[in-house]
């Protein structure tokens, strides 16, 4: 199983908003936007902050995918 982020990137679709504009929102770099959508990696840091700057649950931006 892997962690997919489609639902963030959905997210910001719906929000009318960028990559950038969510980096700087919530504070993180565009490197862990990039990883984010090669379904790699993140802390769970980044993740809270993307939630924060959201103002959404884990479950809003990610899904388990086999």
């Amino acid at each position: 199983m892997a962690a997919s982020y489609n639902k963030l990137f959905k997210l910001l679709i719906d929000k009318k908003m960028k990559k950038g504009e969510l980096c700087e929102l919530a504070g993180i770099s565009g490197t862990s936007i990039a990883k984010l959508g090669r379904g790699d990696s993140v802390t769970t840091d980044i993740l809270v902050k993307i939630c924060t700057a959201l103002k959404c649950d884990f479950a809003d931006i990610m899904e388990m995918e086999d």
